[in-house]
């Protein structure tokens, strides 16, 4: 991983299942040594499935490349103590356990950073540090209904869903990422580094927004709309011949094309529908007479007639198609990461792109159980482990 900003680096990494790995997972995208901690037994993500690949669970793999793996069995005391040696040589530390879990462990901020001044600490959980719900354990599916989001997705007047990934995991991993790198940055300032902290609910209220404001400024709770838009019409995912396609036409240039392309010009004419605000009120009414004319209709060759005519659409793509988009592959969003043989395996790509150097040059696959422990040792502390005491 030659010439990434985070080269140098070194990151212990304490994290487990999904928020923290995929935090860890991009400072080792960006070229930072990342040292993921294990359990004899591993993460315990490593084991859910099927599917697999290689022995691999699919949420392993996806959060888990550019790694190395050591096993420390931390309820040893001589496992404890590499822990915290390893913590006292590392740039940044990162955990997600509960509340309290790594200072009894003697691996909690104050103790650590009484000698190791620069490091940086990030700690992550489902609620946060403080506050009556801290100990509380969390998925993203509960954080998805404590937080309030599952109250606003699902179709109008249906049952509530969750989003199709753990949205609020990855969520609270992009924010411990940046305040990781921003305090690197103020290290640079002040030579100190500091502890940080964030949580899936934290994450999840942030991402609100205008739902949150809306309640905030107008005590209005605003409802489930499914593909819809509570103050825009037409908007929402309409189902044609062979599958779906989202359609946005809300302003009046947009919803006249629209009806063009459809060859219905008489419905954007109708006095019901004739301004935004009609369209709102009166959305039933025009949603099924657009929903029977885009039923007719095949959805490719209706994305291209709508292109044609600038107005927003994209068809409701399922991964296959994604992955053999074009766009995808031109923004270098599927990319290869070397397997341990030397053949390569498909990855999801970075979101970031950097001018200067490609982010993707290098990558490995994630880490067999434990293979790096004697090698990271010796690199980091300059010692093997030692043998395991027979019972």
């Amino acid at each position: 991983m030659s010439n990434k900003p985070l080269e140098g680096i070194k990151v212990v990494d304490f994290t487990r299942l999904f928020a923290g790995p995929f935090c860890t997972m991009l400072l080792a995208d960006l070229g930072a040594d990342v040292v993921k901690i294990e359990a004899p037994d591993g993460d315990p993500i490593r084991t859910q499935g099927p599917p697999f690949y290689d022995g691999k669970s699919m949420g392993f793999i996806a959060v888990n490349r550019n790694k190395r793996s050591i096993v420390l069995n931390t309820k040893l005391d001589e496992d404890r103590a590499i822990a915290r040696d390893l913590a006292l040589k590392a740039d940044v530390l990162v955990e997600n356990f509960r509340p309290g879990v790594m200072d009894r462990m003697g691996l909690g901020y104050a103790e650590l950073s009484a000698e190791n001044p620069r490091l940086v600490y990030a700690a992550m959980s489902g609620l946060g540090a403080t506050g009556p719900m801290k100990n509380k354990g969390a998925f993203d599916l509960t954080i998805q209904a404590e937080g309030g989001y599952m109250s606003l997705t699902g179709e109008r007047d249906g049952s509530p869903i969750k989003l199709g990934t753990s949205a609020f995991d990855l969520v609270c991993g992009q924010y411990a990422l940046s305040a990781i790198l921003t305090s690197l940055y103020e290290r640079e300032r002040t030579g100190r580094g500091q502890r940080v902290e964030t949580s899936l609910y934290e994450g999840l209220v942030s991402y609100l927004v205008d739902a949150g404001a809306e309640w905030l400024l107008a005590g209005q709770l605003r409802r489930k709309w499914g593909s819809e838009h509570v103050s825009n019409v037409p908007y929402k995912a309409f189902e044609g011949k062979d599958g779906y396609i989202v359609i946005a036409a809300a302003v009046p240039r947009l919803f006249t094309a629209f009806c063009e392309v459809i060859g219905r010009p008489d419905i954007a004419t109708d006095a019901r529908f004739h301004t935004m605000q009609d369209r709102v009120v009166n959305r039933d009414e025009l949603y099924a007479l657009l929903d029977e004319e885009v039923a007719k209709w095949a959805i490719d060759e209706l994305a291209d007639k709508l292109d044609a005519a600038n107005v927003p659409c994209a068809p409701v793509n399922t991964l296959d198609r994604v992955f053999e988009h074009p766009q995808t592959k031109a923004r270098d969003m599927l990319v290869s990461a070397t397997k341990a043989d030397g053949s390569t395996m498909p990855m999801i790509g970075s979101a970031m792109k950097f001018e200067r150097f490609d982010i993707a040059e290098g990558w490995r696959e994630p880490p067999a159980l434990g293979q790096d422990t004697e090698a990271v040792l010796a690199e980091w502390l300059g010692r093997s482990k030692p043998a395991a005491k027979a019972s």
